[in-house]
């Protein structure tokens, strides 16, 4: 008599709803947690020294991998893209304070010369053309009394940059703390994606709504 052996026929069972949603759920998270990481990061607008280019409760969108892709907590850059150019607007960790994020545009490259005389911004002994700027005080405070309108010259060292606020008169930038550091940078900002008017109404109006639609979707420059 001739014996033959039989084969199980395993059957893989179904996978349960549950555990389906699971891993869509961490897929979801582990992507947004690469992206925030190196590609796009989202930023709100606290203070109004960026005034009129970004508004308090303006929310942004920063490019965090046009200067280079850094490790997050160790900060080590291992890739190199650009640099950052001139009158770019950068968020970046505060030299005073490496927990807070500031924004601000880049005015001075290393190697640069500034100065300002009468709140004109000299660049290598160049006026800079600023049509971002504003001035809302028209005092002019003498460098004895403060750098806000009046600063002697003075180098960007190698890997820093001289940032300054587009509302001059009260930002609180490069002219009283001095330089940022390029390890510190975040990464450019490129657009707004959403902006909330506080001090809003319940109105179509673009300048008196709770939300600013006309500033949705504004590429920053």
């Amino acid at each position: 008599m001739q014996l033959t052996t039989e084969k199980s026929v395993s059957r893989s069972k179904p996978k349960s709803v549950v555990r389906d949603y699971a891993e869509a759920i961490i897929i979801a998270l582990l992507l947004a947690l690469v992206i925030r990481a190196f590609v796009i990061q989202a930023f709100k607008i606290p203070s109004g020294s960026m005034k009129p280019t970004l508004l308090v409760g303006d929310h942004i969108l920063v490019n965090k991998f046009i200067y280079g892709i850094r490790i997050p907590y160790w900060n080590n850059e291992f890739f190199h893209i650009s640099q950052p150019k001139r009158q770019d607007i950068i968020v970046f960790r505060y030299p005073v304070d490496p927990s807070k994020d500031f924004i601000k545009r880049v005015i001075g490259l290393p190697g640069d010369n500034v100065r300002i005389q009468n709140k004109q911004v000299f660049v290598n002994d160049q006026p800079l053309s600023e049509p971002y700027a504003v001035y809302n005080d028209s005092r002019i405070l003498p460098a004895s009394a403060s750098s806000r309108d009046n600063m002697a010259p003075i180098e960007v060292p190698p890997h820093s940059l001289f940032v300054m606020g587009d509302n001059r008169d009260e930002s609180y930038d490069s002219r009283f703390w001095k330089f940022v550091d390029m390890a510190d940078l975040r990464g450019k900002a490129f657009v707004i994606y959403w902006s909330w008017n506080r001090d809003g109404e319940l109105t179509l109006s673009p300048a008196q709504s709770y939300v600013r639609w006309n500033r949705i979707g504004s590429l920053l420059h």
